[in-house]
């Protein structure tokens, strides 16, 4: 049912593992499933170039697979999740779609983030391919579960709102999302991607953000603004000027074509 919902066998799945530099696996297991989520980070940046620049394409996988696997760009979350779902099922796995509500209070936000689930041997784990700064591998989606990866440790809890994922911060815990576990379809998708693009009060229209996690650092961009974390170093973090932030867009590989790094350059002189 949910292949056919989603239409999931319109990916060209294997042009999907050359982009992202994997084998096929010869069948769904936790190393595979790691391997495909790590090299996915790393391929694909996290941010929201399209929205700025008024020219999103959507999120419908045809859309989705045209910009990532065609083009190696990024995206935000609504592509990141509906591109690693569909080439989850495609292996194989057992997944769901589900939707989250972004920030310490569940109450206050609406459901504009969309995360993977994926059932595997009856165990239950969460991948989140597109936050910024999220689990770099998939965490089990168990009450107090805690996982520990490149310096960065992150927490899931049972909330009475749902399944809240936590990102360990000086001595206390901050939370990122908090999902629930209502049925979502691929118009609850496309509504909560309008929301996001559109509405002057939301955040990806007023800011730069692209975030990548590389082999021996993750940087995260703002127009202004660039944080560079290493494990076992302190994070950087400094202001940083238009030359600079288009230097690191260049370094994080974004493929632009020469209309749109203008365009974004003319965007970020004005935001």
């Amino acid at each position: 049912m949910s292949d056919e919902m989603w239409g999931t066998d319109r990916l060209d799945l294997t042009a999907y593992l050359e982009r992202i530099g994997t084998a096929e696996p010869s069948g769904p297991s936790r190393a595979a499933l790691e391997e495909i989520y790590d090299a996915h980070l790393r391929t694909f940046t996290f941010d929201n170039i399209d929205v700025l620049l008024e020219q999103h394409p959507g999120v419908d996988l045809a859309e989705v697979q045209e910009k990532f696997v065609g083009r190696g760009r990024g995206g935000y979350c609504f592509e990141h999740g509906t591109l690693l779902a569909a080439a989850l099922e495609q292996l194989g796995y057992a997944v769901e779609r589900r939707l989250a509500r972004v920030g310490a209070d569940p109450t206050a936000a609406g459901r504009t983030h969309l995360v993977v689930v994926v059932d595997l041997d009856g165990q239950r784990l969460l991948a989140d391919p597109g936050f910024g700064l999220s689990v770099w591998r998939p965490i089990s989606l168990v009450d107090g579960a805690v996982d520990q990866v490149g310096g960065i440790t992150h927490r899931v809890r049972w909330t009475e709102h749902g399944w809240a994922l936590e990102r360990a911060k000086g001595d206390g815990w901050e939370r990122m999302h908090t999902h629930d576990e209502a049925l979502v379809v691929p118009s609850d998708v496309a509504i909560g991607h309008h929301f996001t693009s559109t509405h002057p009060s939301v955040h990806f229209r007023h800011r730069l953000i692209v975030t990548k996690l590389l082999a021996d650092r993750h940087i995260s961009l703002t127009h202004d603004t660039v944080t560079i974390r290493r494990e076992g170093e302190e994070t950087e973090h400094r202001e940083i000027g238009l030359e600079e932030a288009m230097a690191y867009v260049d370094e994080l590989e974004v493929p632009l074509t020469d209309d749109e790094r203008t365009r974004l350059r003319e965007r970020l002189e004005n935001l």
